[in-house]
């Protein structure tokens, strides 16, 4: 049956709608149909501007010119205080910023310039070899010996068997108890009435049980074993053991050397 021209129009409009619809419908499918990807939560402050921890903020970078030196990273805690009239009181490892060990220098030279009575102090601590059975013949001065990358040693090495006792040259606080590269398993202690004098043990295999900073070692107490750790080398136990005087106590990893040397043959 012909269809008027009112019916075609009808006809070719409503193919139209459903040409429209169809399309509609598979655009709006598509687009539900697609996975949903949750936004990012808010970041706090710190995390937008990438802050710091404190105790990222808080840690001194030097190049030590002992051989078994490294600069500790303090601890963000404060550190404990000792009394004036207690013995003195810790934190990193031992620089020297004007060496006094410079080649062909004598022992008394090096303590003058490590300023001023502290030789003279030194002697009145009587201080005690730090390895256990070790005499004063046994001792060889090191301290101006040559080490890797043009330093030098500003320190003298105490050769003994692996876990022989270290003992506390002389009265004072445990100031830093610190993992180097170069010095191992290593101990700063303060060691005078005015907290200027650092004693700085490297190499060792362990610290004594139950040792701590802020602990006030006595003269002889044990407070590690001799090993090899750091860069003393596999087998070659010894205690590193270094002297200098520092201008600040809240700053014992650099000062001027002293060669403890002469000072534990002359005091035994």
């Amino acid at each position: 049956m012909a269809m008027g021209p009112r019916t075609r129009v009808l006809l070719i409009a409503a193919i139209v709608f459903a040409a429209l619809a169809a399309l509609v419908w598979s655009l709006s499918y598509h687009y539900w149909s697609q996975p949903v990807t949750p936004l990012r939560p808010p970041t706090s402050d710190a995390e937008q501007l990438d802050t710091p921890s404190p105790a990222a903020t808080q840690t001194p970078e030097a190049t030590s010119t002992s051989d078994a030196g490294a600069t500790p990273t303090p601890s963000p805690t404060p550190q404990p205080t000792v009394s004036p009239n207690a013995s003195p009181l810790p934190n990193a490892s031992p620089l020297s910023n004007a060496s006094p060990a410079n080649g062909g220098a004598s022992p008394t030279q090096a303590q003058a310039s490590a300023g001023g009575n502290a030789s003279s102090e030194l002697a009145s601590m009587r201080l005690l070899i730090p390895v256990e059975g070790i005499g004063p013949g046994q001792l060889q001065d090191t301290f101006n010996d040559a080490r890797s990358e043009g330093r030098v040693h500003d320190a003298i090495d105490i050769m003994a068997p692996r876990g022989t006792p270290v003992l506390a040259a002389s009265d004072g606080p445990i100031v830093k108890l610190f993992q180097s590269v170069k010095g191992g398993t290593t101990l700063y202690q303060l060691a005078s009435a005015d907290e200027h004098l650092v004693f700085y043990y490297a190499h060792l295999e362990r610290y004594a049980d139950g040792l701590a900073e802020g602990h006030v070692a006595r003269r002889g107490e044990t407070i590690g074993y001799v090993g090899d750790t750091g860069n003393a080398g596999p087998g070659n136990t010894h205690l590193h053991f270094q002297i200098y005087r520092v201008a600040d106590p809240k700053h014992f990893w650099t000062g001027d050397n002293i060669n403890p040397y002469p000072i534990l043959r002359a005091t035994q």
